[in-house]
């Protein structure tokens, strides 16, 4: 393959180079055509076919089914290692040795006091509340509490502004449940893994002991692990884009659990339960169902199966699917919202219309049992998803301040009105 590639534009002809990656990924880089041309520009609705940067974080090939961070495959992480690993990992690009991740693990629960003006703000909260909305915002409100901005080029105020928000963004993910459900806030317990004390401060009942379920807390590392990071996808991308105007880690943070939010993003999980719940309330006829999502003219759509990126079995998925399986039998919950979604697998796994087209259930599909079966409310799925997300977006928006990105301003093709003139109102 040659190093250019040519454009030919009427009798005009332009050479870009070629950028490779190193799984052989190659793009055109364009960066110089506006002013060679004298003002064309590339049109891609939604970014499906532009490289916005280069990245050492995460491959992802979705023609395969493969995701890897730093060289790694998903499946090896999650069957091997800790999130906190994982975290190191992503945000500073090698798997720690025992004497790095301990430090990494002390550190971050040295830093998981929440100052007592944060809780003031969850209290201020109504109860009716989205836990995205909340979480959003107390992760902004963190700004207020530690005001200085972080200087990138110091490996100290970059490594203690992230052990920082490692450490409080479980809180927060805890207190915005607990929130909602009128329970006490209350911090957690460094004696345990991070995982786990996440696990207890969500949990943790006010009149009981806390009792460990290691298969419980096992398949909540894995799907931590599995949400980590996933290449440049829409809550990515704005963390990116909000930190190139140099805008601070947690203004970036805020902006990307907004992204997050939409149901065609990191709310999908959440739109998976509200699914079967609606096919529960018409009697709990999966076939009925998987009819109405092979019908053109039905507007059904059945959430959960397939991948805007994987054109193959989701990897994640593949994984998850035995971490549920795991969950379901080892809490012996009887279940007729989870029953339908195992029917649905079933028949979506065995239908040639979904097999033909490479509708698998996916990571979001099976995430949601998994958070249902444990307990967490329907509306704090997509909350779970950011929890894991956050070390992605941290690696993310430290890889584009280091590469001293330029900020993020795409183009457009204006399609408005030309020149005209002003007409007083009465003209109008």
């Amino acid at each position: 393959m040659a190093d250019i590639a040519k454009l030919q534009i009427g009798d005009n002809t332009y050479e870009f180079p070629l950028v490779k990656g190193t799984e052989n990924e190659t793009a055109i880089d364009i960066k110089t055509l506006r002013a060679a041309s004298e003002g064309i520009i590339t049109i891609d609705p939604g970014y499906k076919n532009t490289g916005s940067c280069k990245s050492a974080i995460t491959f992802l090939n979705g023609e395969e089914g493969v995701l890897r961070y730093r060289g790694y495959s998903i499946e090896e992480l999650a069957e091997k290692a800790d999130f906190l690993e994982v975290a190191f990992l992503l945000i500073f690009g090698e798997l720690p040795i025992a004497v790095e991740l301990e430090k990494f693990k002390q550190d971050i629960c040295s830093q998981s006091i929440v100052d007592e003006d944060i809780r003031k703000i969850v209290d201020a909260f109504p109860k009716t509340a989205h836990p995205m909305g909340v979480i959003s915002s107390l992760t902004s409100a963190l700004t207020a509490f530690n005001p200085s901005s972080v200087n990138v080029d110091s490996e100290e105020e970059m490594y203690n502004a992230i052990v920082k928000i490692l450490g409080k963004f479980p809180v927060l993910v805890a207190w915005t449940m607990r929130k909602k459900q009128g329970l006490p806030l209350d911090y957690g317990d460094c004696s345990l893994g991070y995982v786990e004390n996440t696990y207890k401060m969500m949990f943790k009942q006010p009149n009981k002991d806390y009792v460990r379920n290691d298969v419980v807390v096992n398949a909540l590392n894995k799907l931590l692990i599995l949400h980590a990071d996933h290449e440049q996808n829409c809550s990515t991308s704005t963390v990116r884009i909000v930190g190139s105007s140099h805008a601070g880690l947690f203004a970036s943070l805020s902006a990307g659990i907004s992204a997050l939010w939409g149901p065609l993003h990191g709310g999908a999980n959440q739109a998976v339960l509200e699914m079967l719940e609606a096919i529960k309330a018409d009697g709990g006829d999966t076939k009925k169902y998987m009819a109405k999502a092979k019908d053109k003219n039905d507007p059904f759509r059945l959430m959960g199966f397939g991948h805007r990126v994987y054109k193959n079995f989701d990897p994640r998925a593949k994984i998850i699917k035995v971490a549920a399986e795991e969950v379901l039998n080892d809490l012996g919950i009887e279940d007729p919202i989870l029953d339908i979604a195992k029917g649905l697998a079933k028949e979506a796994l065995s239908d040639p219309y979904f097999v033909d087209r490479k509708l698998y259930p996916n990571v979001d599909f099976y995430s949601g049992i998994i958070y249902r079966a444990m307990g967490v409310p329907v509306e704090m799925f997509t909350v779970m998803f950011a929890l894991g997300r956050l070390p992605g977006w941290i690696a993310q928006w430290k890889e584009m301040r280091l590469g001293k990105e330029p900020i993020g301003r795409p183009r457009q093709v204006y399609i408005g009105e030309n020149l005209r003139p002003f007409k007083e109102v009465s003209e109008r």
